[in-house]
């Protein structure tokens, strides 16, 4: 081999070697993390709880859509949204169907023995839905009475109510798909009350005429991400991502766009 050859040979394996670096470097980036699928993040939803995630046209919008956003790119991956029931989102992550739950979701120490949960990046306030001209003026009033309540299944109003202990009691609760199905509920009579989060029930009222919230809330809590167990992984770098958006006020600003406090 000649001495031409022998460069071009040395040429050839080093912009060879550049390549198969910067192949790496761009792999490890979006493939480090054990996803469902290479150089995604794919997150379920339930897109029916304004303003948190809901349908604009074909696309899912909101407040988890845009921070679950701003987590992926941090990870150096591409989001995917899968718009699920909500009461099969922890049991996606936990099999692994999904990488994250974000949908409003509050920490409660049975979702914990199944999926592990990031910190929060929210906090949420369960409210009650009633008719303007309803005899149910406090939370205590329809506690202590005989009134059907109407709550979105698998949520915390479904859990938090129909326990006997702070709620009314599985005999006293119906169950719907979303929570827009639970208020045409409340409406047409079915049910006396609707239990749901807070912001979800402003948009529900603005909505539907002759409908209030009553002034009290029913409990508060935090929200975050869920992750499945055998990730830790990947909840270290959620975690991660969500005090730098936190620091750099990425997430407070996105809060305020869909609730505004001025």
């Amino acid at each position: 081999m000649n001495t031409i050859a022998r460069k071009i040979m040395a040429m050839a394996i080093a912009v060879s070697f550049c390549f198969g670096l910067a192949s790496c470097s761009n792999a490890s980036k979006g493939s480090k993390l054990n996803t469902v699928a290479s150089g995604k993040l794919t997150m379920a939803t339930n897109a029916t709880f304004p303003p948190y995630e809901y349908h604009e046209g074909d696309k899912i919008v909101g407040i988890d859509a845009e921070i679950a956003k701003a987590i992926a790119d941090k990870l150096g991956l591409e989001l995917v949204i899968e718009d699920v029931a909500f009461d099969s989102i922890i049991a996606g992550v936990q099999s692994g169907k999904y990488d994250i739950g974000c949908a409003g979701m509050t920490v409660t120490e049975d979702r914990l023995k199944s999926v592990n949960f990031s910190t929060s990046y929210a906090t949420g306030i369960q409210s009650i839905i009633v008719k303007e001209d309803s005899p149910i003026k406090t939370v205590d009033d329809l506690l202590k009475g005989d009134y059907k309540v109407g709550v979105q299944s698998g949520t915390t109003g479904d859990i938090y109510m129909s326990d006997t202990d702070g709620g009314v009691g599985e005999d006293r609760i119906d169950r719907y798909n979303n929570g827009n199905d639970a208020v045409v509920a409340l409406s047409s009579g079915k049910v006396d009350a609707v239990c749901i989060d807070n912001e979800p029930a402003k948009a529900y009222v603005a909505a539907n005429q002759g409908l209030k919230i009553l002034e009290s809330p029913y409990t508060e809590e935090k929200y975050a991400i869920a992750v499945s167990k055998s990730n830790e992984a990947l909840l270290a770098e959620i975690n991660k991502a969500l005090d730098e958006l936190t620091k750099d006020g990425t997430i407070a600003k996105i809060i305020e766009k869909y609730i505004p406090t001025k």
